[in-house]
């Protein structure tokens, strides 16, 4: 008899439950949709320009970067060439003077 009278006692809170009829959905009027896709839009809009102003920082930082590059490297070049010119004169110069040696050598020998 518990088990009826508990089996009848919550069927009648299951169907309670289920007969409830569920909030009306909120339905939006045509203008309030209009403005929320308007809103969106913008928002969109907005988005894309961000998109594109960050690239072009992008772009213009490794282009600058780029540049820079290339100056340090010429300037590098420029410094290479100087100090090998230098070293070839060096090298001339200590050519001549052992050529001027061997060549008093040679003179002193032969008195």
């Amino acid at each position: 008899m518990k088990k009826t009278i508990a089996t009848l006692i919550a069927g009648l809170f299951a169907t309670a439950a289920f007969a409830q009829t569920p909030a009306p959905a909120a339905t939006t009027t045509p203008a309030a949709a209009k403005a929320e896709a308007k809103q969106e839009k913008q928002a969109a809009k907005a988005e894309v320009k961000e998109t594109k102003a960050a690239a072009k920082a992008d772009v213009k930082e490794a282009r600058h970067t780029a540049k820079a590059e290339v100056k340090e490297a010429k300037a590098d070049a420029k410094q290479t060439k100087a100090e090998a010119k230098a070293e070839v004169k060096d090298a001339k110069a200590e050519h001549k003077a052992a050529k001027v040696e061997a060549h008093k050598d040679a003179t002193v020998a032969a008195k």
